[in-house]
């Protein structure tokens, strides 16, 4: 597990150098590209993990992109970690890949595309509160539509590759059986110790 952290924190700086080599029309609009891997962890990897997973993408991004001691990096944690709460809030309650103790699965369930929808609103959110209590005062009401609309787009477009990915990815469906058996194993060592 823990090379599987540490790959996917690589992964998450290579997406962050790619998405800042891409032109942005502002400067705090970013496609979330360095997502992928956090929206992958979910499925795979405890809470814990995940938070661990979401510091090393926020540093790694603030580092590449010059913005590790400025208010973007703040923005940016504020966002990544509220998307990461909303996100393993919304899976606990609703993932659909896993089965829960009694073997059944959840009331509802929700795809990789409504829980990173999910992620994009409370990071837009929290960017917005952000917003209006550090920089922009009132004034933050004017970007709200753009952030928004941005938003919705980019973890639309972001849930929809991760969907196909996980669905047509081996390597992603080997990491589901590995940690799933690994679960059930340890699941049954702890019932032998009762």
């Amino acid at each position: 597990m823990k090379k599987l952290v540490s790959f996917l924190a690589a992964l998450c700086l290579f997406l962050a150098a790619i998405e800042n080599a891409i032109p942005k029309p502002l400067p705090f609009l970013r496609l979330g590209l360095a997502n992928l891997p956090v929206i992958l962890a979910l499925f795979l990897l405890p809470s814990r993990k995940i938070l661990l997973l979401v510091l090393f993408k926020v540093l790694a991004q603030g580092i590449i992109s010059g913005t590790l001691f400025s208010y973007i990096f703040l923005f940016s944690s504020g966002g990544s970690f509220a998307s990461a709460l909303a996100m393993m809030g919304l899976y606990a309650l609703c993932g659909n890949h896993r089965r829960n103790e009694t073997n059944e699965r959840k009331l509802f369930s929700v795809s990789a595309v409504g829980i990173t929808l999910f992620g994009s609103l409370a990071s837009t959110f929290a960017q917005l509160f952000l917003a209006r209590f550090i920089l922009f005062g009132e004034n933050a009401k004017y970007i709200a539509p753009i952030l928004l609309v941005s938003g919705l787009i980019t973890g639309l477009l972001l849930g929809i590759f991760a969907e196909l990915f996980m669905q047509k990815s081996n390597w992603f469906k080997g990491l589901l059986t590995d940690f799933s058996e690994t679960a059930t194993k340890s699941d049954v060592e702890k019932s032998d110790e009762i």
